[in-house]
């Protein structure tokens, strides 16, 4: 398969896969506020799917729908003077007469209608004249705020005809990336500043996938070279879109990636590069037959490793930061991440401690799991690959021991209602140093 193949093979594989459940949810709920505010049960009227569903960018994985739902006209006055949290409550037991068992809450400026493993963000709204909508904000007393999403959408779907079907392709993409190294950014900043990149140069508005390669590495290059700021210019819109956390260190080490899984075009490891930016959607390379495995390897193990999109959704949405102490009887605790700096490499004989870092944004109701990878022939050696995916014990922490040579990594996931919210990987090098160490790994 060509790079054009493979790319189109990616982008099939991260297409949405659940849109009839979501379909069926949106109407429900738009029936239950037609029925509120109409006297109707239109599944269809009077709303509007907005955010990264809306503007057709989202991905397999997505664990949210946001929608406005249009207040009538008439209903305005009742609602104007300090009203905004009764038009929240009003909305919210709208919709609990027609789920009573679901979880249903209000926000600050929405109301959240929380299913098992997905969930509808409604933001009941006036339209205005000029195609806005006036939403209730709770905070500081209550307050009517400006949204519009409509010129997002607009200027999305009018954008990515003048950049040959090119814009929605690489919000995607740029997804993929994020679900895969857990970065903390937001549907429409994503799709904003792949927006802003497509526009600031016309080298690929008659090219397609078989310039990915190189699309998705100027891309990260651009992401790489952004300024920091805490705020963007929402593409159509032109609201301010917030930066939730800095993403140039990790969109350079995608950078990385991309160049050097261009220089291994047409190498048996060409695939696994892209895999390193992409995440496993991307395809797989091609494995050996059964003689040329037996023929290649004088040793059998078992490949157990686990991968956490086979057992959650995948949705990152906040940051995860974890680091390891690093212990040894008769030595002070060193952090991990600062013994590498100086030495490259972990000795023999050292306790690890994995836990979360206090810069880590996560909500209350989460659970923790922990993968623990070991990697290289003395792994395989002594079957030792392991990389299950187990639930954390409670202490937020996992316990390791160094004892042989190999590249480890270990990763922890945030899940929330059964979908991965947030992770973060660590990476634990253990070497030989001169011909008297023995071996050693976590």
């Amino acid at each position: 398969m060509s790079i054009s193949d493979d790319f189109k093979a990616f982008l099939e594989n991260i297409q949405v896969d659940n849109a009839e459940t979501i379909s069926l949810r949106y109407g429900e709920v738009t029936a239950a506020l037609n029925k509120q505010f109409r006297d109707t049960e239109s599944k269809t009227a009077n709303s509007l799917q907005v955010g990264s569903y809306g503007r057709w960018t989202a991905i397999k994985g997505v664990s949210d729908l946001d929608m406005i739902y249009i207040m009538p006209a008439g209903k305005w006055d009742d609602y104007k003077s300090s009203g905004q949290a009764k038009l929240l409550q009003d909305t919210k037991e709208a919709i609990k007469r027609r789920y009573p068992s679901t979880t249903v809450r209000m926000d600050r400026l929405v109301v959240r209608v929380l299913y098992k493993d997905f969930h509808i963000e409604v933001m009941p709204a006036f339209k205005q004249e000029d195609g806005s909508y006036k939403y209730p904000d709770t905070a500081n007393g209550g307050s009517w705020k400006i949204t519009k999403p409509q010129a997002e959408l607009d200027e999305m779907r009018e954008a990515n005809k003048r950049k040959n079907r090119n814009l929605r392709r690489l919000c995607k993409m740029a997804r993929a990336w994020k679900n895969k190294h857990g970065v903390a950014m937001g549907g429409l900043l994503i799709d904003t500043l792949a927006y802003n990149f497509l526009e600031s140069t016309d080298e690929y508005d008659d090219r397609s996938y078989y310039y990915y390669d190189w699309m998705c590495r100027d891309f990260f290059k651009f992401l790489a070279d952004q300024p920091k700021q805490s705020e963007y210019a929402a593409l159509g819109s032109r609201q301010r879109v917030r930066v939730k956390k800095r993403f140039e260190t990790r969109a350079k080490k995608a950078y990385d990636l991309c160049v050097k899984a261009i220089e291994a075009s047409g190498q048996k490891n060409e695939r696994q590069k892209w895999r390193d930016v992409f995440g496993n959607a991307y395809p797989a390379p091609v494995t050996k037959s059964a003689a040329g495995e037996s023929a290649a390897y004088s040793h059998v193990f078992r490949d157990t490793e686990q991968f956490v999109e086979d057992r959650f959704r995948v949705d990152i949405r906040h940051d995860l930061r974890i680091n390891c102490e690093v212990t040894q009887d008769g030595f002070r605790p060193t952090m991990l991440r600062d013994l590498l700096e100086g030495y490259g490499i972990l000795r023999p004989q050292k306790q690890l401690r994995f836990f979360l870092s206090g810069t880590s944004d996560l909500p209350d109701d989460i659970e923790l799991y922990w993968k623990v990878l070991n990697r290289g022939d003395e792994a395989e050696r002594r079957d030792m690959i392991r990389g299950q995916i187990v639930r954390d014990d409670g202490r937020g922490e996992r316990r390791e021991t160094t004892s042989f040579r190999g590249d480890h990594l270990v990763e922890c996931y945030a899940v929330s209602r059964g979908v991965v919210i947030a992770r973060d990987m660590i990476r634990v090098p253990i070497r030989v140093r001169d011909a008297e160490d023995e071996d050693y790994a976590a």
